[in-house]
């Protein structure tokens, strides 16, 4: 708070000495001049106090502005014309700043450049991906609020995916719901934490207590108290609740720089406050800690990947011709882009780009951004095949259940089997989830739901080959042939087709599906049987072909 007075000290006094005319009387002067930096004192105290607008003198250029013009007005003679120059002066400081997005397109796009490849690594199959839809488990949360004491005092705050304990999962801080349940409550009595694999788990609360909160008040207002501890520094995006592998939890806000003149940002650390103390420290992107996941938030990801899509040949081809632009999809869960985690663990966030002409739903490509470091990958996808972009596989989702008024959520584009494909949740009306649907980008007449994504995974695999493409799985899978007795057998019907799995006397078990061989839905106990499957790794191996000893095979 001491800075704070300091500089609106300083500030109020210059302030004063711009406007005031010098050349009044003596006593007057005075008067005037003290009564002046008080009054601006006070004004510059409330408005950093409650803007918490970063304390740089670069932020006062309006202030200078208005102060200049004033006192020229109020001037005469030299005085005037002394002060007429700062004025002009300070016009040009204000062309400069507000003309910034024009003339440092170029340096943004350089600062968000990434580096390109053609297609992500195919998913393992053998994984299950982090793929519970959010809006899900924050209905799935509020139903769990009763775990909350004094309940009526506070409300669910934002979602953050993390990975603790090789376990991935959503987390929610407890928040105020207003200003005098703050006054009664002081603290917040902790968090919600759900898996974001497995959609049948249930909200745990945590208690914690946290003092420093988003919905806290005053002084102990998380940003304001951020502010407070770090007053100069530059930050972007709203603070993040992240838990370490103990479970207690911490939140974090990215800051960093502007590119040029107050204008775009270049991401550098993040600030850690400890919630329950308010210890506060500040950590270069390198030097991140561990158990932290999403270091640089997910507003500065959306930025850059407007930069890099927008800019690639400067401001005015971005407004006019728009040659090479590439716009980021909005369908992403936070701030438009979407955190997902890759099979070595690490967090990134997605983002889909598409062209700036309407009406088409074309994928240009799809970036993938490390959540740690803020490292960008640009991936092109086969040049040879025109990708689907996220809205085009919402509205497959939306026509394939009309009827029940279904819709996608967090549309996340993987690589399964060597094909690129639209992962989506599927929620009703209500928001809760109903499937997982698998389209694939090139070929959008190929696609499954199911009541899991690796129930999905499997459908969509049968997919592929029936619709003539080849299964590249990420565990290079080798076809294989055995023969055997049957041992069980299992067989359900899924969507318009049975799917059989069965146990050999070789101790494996397999799985196929009647829209790829017709004549399995007679496979009984006993059977010997000839199969043709892919040695995915799986526990169950997806068969391609199956002779039934003593049924004919068309």
């Amino acid at each position: 708070m001491a800075f704070v007075f300091i500089i609106s000290a300083v500030v109020a006094v210059v302030t004063a000495l711009l406007v005031v005319p010098l050349t009044a009387k003596r006593k007057d002067l005075i008067s005037s001049l003290i009564s002046l930096a008080i009054l601006t004192f006070i004004v510059l105290a409330i408005v950093y106090y409650v803007t918490n607008i970063d304390r740089n003198w670069t932020a006062l250029w309006p202030w200078l502005v208005v102060a200049t013009l004033v006192g020229t007005v109020f001037s005469k003679g030299t005085e005037q014309k002394a002060k007429g120059i700062l004025f002009l002066g300070s016009l040009v400081v204000a062309i400069f700043m507000l003309s910034a997005p024009v003339w440092n397109a170029n340096e943004k796009y350089d600062v968000a450049k990434m580096d390109e490849q053609v297609e992500i690594k195919a998913f393992d199959e053998t994984k299950t991906p982090a793929s519970v839809p959010p809006k899900f488990v924050r209905n799935k949360m509020k139903k769990a609020f009763g775990q909350v004491p004094n309940t009526s005092y506070y409300e669910l705050g934002n979602l953050q995916i993390q990975k603790v304990k090789d376990e991935y999962v959503y987390i929610a801080p407890v928040e105020f719901s207003g200003f005098f349940k703050w006054w009664n409550g002081d603290v917040t009595p902790g968090y919600f934490t759900m898996s974001a694999t497995d959609s049948s788990d249930n909200p745990k609360f945590v208690k914690e207590e946290m003092t420093y909160t988003p919905s806290s008040y005053l002084h102990k207002n998380l940003e304001r108290h951020m502010r407070m501890k770090n007053p100069t520094k530059i930050f972007y995006g709203k603070p993040q609740l992240e838990i370490d592998e103990d479970g207690k939890p911490f939140y974090i806000r990215s800051y960093g720089q502007f590119i040029s003149a107050r204008n775009g940002f270049e991401v550098e650390g993040i600030v850690v406050v400890d919630p329950a103390t308010g210890q506060t420290d500040s950590f270069k992107i390198a030097d991140v800690p561990a158990f932290i996941d999403g270091a640089v938030s997910p507003e500065t990801v959306s930025l850059q990947n407007s930069y890099y899509g927008n800019y690639i040949h400067g401001f005015i081809n971005s407004i006019i011709g728009k040659k090479d632009v590439k716009l980021p999809s909005d369908e992403g869960t936070e701030a438009n882009v979407s955190p997902i985690f890759a099979e070595d663990g690490k967090m990134y966030y997605f983002t889909d780009f598409t062209s700036p002409k309407e009406g088409v739903d074309s994928m240009l490509g799809y970036s993938l951004t490390d959540g740690r470091t803020g490292e960008a990958t640009y991936y092109t996808g086969n040049l040879e095949d025109s990708y689907m972009d996220s809205q085009g596989a919402l509205q497959i989702i939306e026509k394939k259940f009309i009827e029940k008024k279904w819709q996608g959520e967090m549309p996340v584009l993987y690589n399964f089997y060597g094909e690129a494909s639209w992962l989506t949740p599927v929620l009703d009306s209500n928001g809760f989830l109903q499937n997982y649907f698998i389209v694939s980008a090139a070929n959008p007449e190929i696609s499954v739901y199911g009541n899991t994504p690796n129930e999905a995974l499997k459908l969509y695999k049968t997919a592929i080959q029936r619709g003539g493409s080849s299964v590249d799985g990420s565990s290079n899978a080798e076809e294989k042939s055995v023969s055997g007795t049957v041992a069980r057998v299992f067989k359900e019907r899924v969507g318009d087709f049975t799917q059989i799995s069965f146990l050999l006397d070789n101790k494996e078990n397999y799985i196929v599906s009647t829209e790829v061989a017709p004549l399995a839905i007679y496979i009984e106990e006993g059977d010997i049987v000839q199969v043709k499957f892919l040695n995915t790794g799986e526990l169950f191996l997806p068969v391609k072909e199956v002779k039934i000893n003593g049924i004919e095979n068309n």
